[in-house]
């Protein structure tokens, strides 16, 4: 029986209110249970209004329920009783997905001799009494022009209003309320809805997972262009505007995307199942799954969502930025612009004004070709949405004609090609533009790294090129020449072309940039160092992040295919822009600092023509050491005590002023010194003559992340550590200042639980240099990892020179280098024994 049927029963025999409220109940619970099979049956905008219906049948029973209790036999007719019950918001608009708020408003007129409130009181009373959720809003109707001019969101809820159930009579003078209030202020409330749009859209940027509703491109923006739209033109729906403000196949194109959204967001709520808008990772196989899509393997189905997604969100972003400009023009334009327009007029219709390019709407199409060379020869930093609207019109093929590839050349001669790169791709037109970018438009990364889809990710890093905020890589990139800069941004745009194929994404991607680069007529040179450089592209920040870049074979092994300074300095700049691209604050100060010291490595290494080994390193540095002023200001005693530092390592990691600093702290120390730091990162230094547990201390501070960790023996049985994490951590400090203190009181102990360490995930050599021993642990990051080492080898007498901690998707990749003292090599087995899990742990 459905529910009209069974609350017709629950009145005939004279049911209770509860009664009746627990057979809503039921009738709901029943109806969100089976709401899986029902979105199996039928999807995206269909199963909305579907969903609101119901919820109308429910609101509707409530409504003849209390009319029947109040008037017994003696009910009158709907439309005799002066309320009117009204949806509002996505209710409203039939778009109300499985967990969104239900908005209700009850409209009433204060007629004498009906007793309205009591009416709509006994409502509310059954409305929770079924604990349906809903959010309602009692006026009477004289009140709704007053209400809608205190608060712009009522408003706008208000133009949504829908009829559910009441007095039609009543209906009819709401919609003339509605009409007014539509008519009122509209300059003022359409300001504010501009302004309120652009927030949003700051702050729920387009990204890996993208808020479907408020995002860039999401159903907030639809829902704007619907607002204007009926606040200037009165329509109840856009598609009458269509063959008006925007084209039959224009509206399409728009229409077909939003019905995905709605798909994708009714499936979102019920695999979240409850009200969730942002499409995360943990959602999305089972999204996929229920969606249908088709694919070779599940990372595919998932692929294909997510792409689809953004692919639609990007189109009702430049339709919603297009056509809601259109309409609101006449609100944003002054006549008095005329004058300042007209000096900057392009061609018929295109103007540019303080670097801004604007367009009529009325502009003559143009061609593709046309258009690029517009975009090569014109300099400017943002696009007016007519100007948008103007290059989604030109005329174009599926790839560029041969007359366009010499302008297309030219954008990348262009000290700032991004605002046209971007026009491109707002316009849909990049891949058209830059065949090699096809196959990675709209592709998602799921590597817990990027925050972008790749396009956008590519686009950052062209970005991040004409915006370097490193002064030394600025000063590399300002010392090419202008070929070279052209290709370096080139290579930047194509440095991920190559993804999504089953080769290696940085072979396919030299390729494909090969290709490319030899339409456009670059030469053949340039084309060999743009290819070297994408095929390279990530071996800066994988030997700098993973590697010991302080052995010479490391950094000799990095540097094998560049073989040039040139290409060492443009690989260091486009790592730059790779890692600036990624995300805000990606390259740190942390990063910065490990990609420098490879450089200032490498540039030593290119210098030579023998191999380098460590020794040689240091004597270098003793040699420049030997010959500061503020080394031979030292007491001779000191100046010998730090020759006879025994670490090699010490002597290359640290620059002359920061090993005299160090040997003079420890020259004072008696028993322990420390110091710590908070600026942008915690940072601990340690000299100290007495033993410190160092287990102890890492397992304590195990609660924060540890960047990298350095341990030298200096002179007198001292030893400095240098421990860095990789957060602040301000509030803690005097926590800090005790769990040091501790650590030389060699009889605490701590309990530590014992990591997952496989042996294949272990890597020791012995023959790493004459002083030096290494072990290279990948492993899934845990909690105390370096902890539980460091007990280890406390356990063992094992001496750590230094340590390179480094997370990457969730594994860790620590280097330690060890100092060879008779007690590691000597017991490789048994120390992997200790530290190694084993069957049955």
């Amino acid at each position: 029986m459905d529910i009209k049927g069974t609350i017709e029963e629950l009145l005939h025999t004279n049911a209770s209110d509860l009664e009746i409220s627990k057979a809503l109940r039921a009738a709901i619970d029943r109806y969100f249970q089976n709401l899986d099979a029902i979105f199996d049956k039928t999807q995206g905008k269909d199963f909305l209004v579907r969903h609101t219906k119901y919820i109308d049948s429910i609101i509707t029973a409530i409504y003849k329920v209390a009319t029947r209790k109040m008037f017994g036999i003696y009910n009158p007719l709907s439309n005799a009783i002066p309320v009117t019950l009204v949806a509002l918001g996505s209710y409203g608009r039939e778009q109300l997905a499985p967990y969104s708020d239900i908005d209700l408003m009850i409209v009433y007129e204060d007629v004498e001799g009906y007793n309205t409130k009591a009416l709509i009181e006994k409502m509310l009373y059954i409305i929770w009494d079924a604990k349906l959720k809903l959010g309602h809003r009692v006026h009477e109707i004289k009140e709704l022009q007053e209400v809608a001019k205190s608060d712009d969101t009522i408003k706008t809820a208000l133009l949504e209003s829908r009829f559910i159930v009441g007095s039609k009579y009543l209906w009819f003078k709401i919609e003339n309320e509605l009409n007014k209030i539509r008519q009122s202020d509209q300059k003022s409330y359409i300001l504010t809805k501009l302004e309120e749009a652009k927030k949003r859209r700051n702050k729920y940027p387009l990204s890996m997972q993208p808020n479907i509703k408020e995002g860039v491109g999401g159903l907030r923006d639809s829902n704007l262009l619907y607002w204007i739209a009926n606040v200037l033109y009165g329509v109840k729906s856009l598609k009458d505007l269509s063959g008006e403000l925007f084209s039959e196949e224009e509206y399409r194109e728009y229409r077909i995307a939003l019905e995905w959204l709605f798909r994708v967001r009714v499936a979102l709520h019920l695999v979240a199942g409850k009200k969730e808008d942002r499409l995360l990772l943990q959602y999305i196989p089972e999204i996929a799954e229920k969606l249908g899509i088709k694919a070779k393997n599940e990372a595919k189905k998932q692929q294909a969502l997510v792409s689809k997604t953004l692919q639609a969100m990007h189109t009702i972003d430049t339709f919603s930025q297009i056509f809601t400009n259109k309409m609101v023009r006449k609100f944003l334009f002054d006549p008095k612009n005329i004058s300042t327009l007209r000096p900057g007029r392009l061609k018929k219709g295109l103007f540019l004004c303080e670097d801004t390019l604007y367009a009529s709407y009325q502009a003559p199409n143009c061609s593709l070709r046309d258009l690029v060379e517009l975009l090569s020869e014109t300099s400017f930093q943002n696009t007016d949405p007519g100007a948008l609207y103007w290059a989604k019109r030109s005329k174009h093929a599926k790839t560029p004609p041969k007359s366009a590839l010499r302008f297309i050349k030219k954008l990348f001669y262009k000290q700032n090609p991004s605002p046209a790169l971007e026009l491109l791709y707002q316009a849909h037109l990049l891949p058209v533009v830059i065949p090699p970018l096809k196959k990675v438009m709209y592709m998602p990364q799921f590597d817990g790294y990027h925050t972008f889809p790749v396009d956008i990710h590519s686009l950052e890093c062209v970005k991040a090129l004409e915006n370097i905020r490193d002064p030394f890589i600025q000063e590399l990139f300002e010392g090419l020449s202008e070929d070279e800069k052209a290709i370096l941004r080139l290579a930047t745009l194509l440095h991920d072309a190559g993804k999504g194929r089953r080769q290696r994404h940085h072979d396919v991607g030299a390729k494909l940039f090969r290709v490319f680069a030899t339409k456009l007529g670059f030469g053949n040179d340039l084309i060999d160092l743009g290819a070297l450089l994408i095929k390279h592209h990530t071996d800066m920040t994988d030997t700098a992040y993973n590697k010991d870049i302080y052995s010479e074979k490391v950094v000799l092994s990095f540097l094998a295919p560049l073989k040039s300074k040139k290409a060492l300095d443009m690989l260091y700049i486009l790592t730059y822009a790779d890692l600036a691209g990624v995300g805000k604050n990606v390259y740190s100060s942390y990063n910065a600092k490990l990609l420098h010291d490879l450089y200032k490595l490498s540039l030593e290494a290119l210098q030579r023509s023998e191999i380098l080994d460590e020794v040689s390193k240091r004597l270098k540095k003793e040699k420049a050491l030997q010959k500061s002023r503020r080394f031979q200001e030292l007491p001779r005693s000191l100046q010998k005590k730090i020759l006879s530092i025994e670490s090699n390592l010490f002597f290359i990691k640290h620059t002359i002023d920061e090993i005299i600093d160090i040997s003079k702290i420890a020259f004072d120390t008696q028993n322990y010194q420390y110091r710590i730091r908070n600026e942008e990162y915690l940072s601990i230094e340690i000299i100290r003559q007495i033993p410190i547990n160092l287990g102890y201390l890492l397992g304590k501070l195990s609660y924060l992340d540890i960047a990298s960790m350095e341990v030298f023996k200096l002179f007198d049985e001292k030893k400095y550590f240098k421990i860095d994490f990789k957060e602040k951590d301000e509030e803690n400090v005097d926590l800090i200042r005790q769990i040091i203190e501790d650590s030389f009181d060699m009889q605490k102990k701590i309990t530590l639980k014992k990591p997952i360490i496989q042996r294949s995930d272990i890597a020791i050599d012995c023959n790493h240099s004459k002083t030096y021993a290494t072990m290279a642990l990948e492993a899934p990051n845990q909690k105390g990892l370096l902890a539980y080492i460091a007990k280890i080898f406390d356990d063992f007498g094992i001496d750590i020179a230094t340590a390179k901690i480094n997370t990457v998707r969730n594994r860790a990749k620590d280097l330690f280098l060890i100092e060879k003292n008779g007690r590691f090599c000597t017991r490789t087995e048994e120390i992997l024994d200790t530290i190694t899990t084993k069957k049955g742990e």
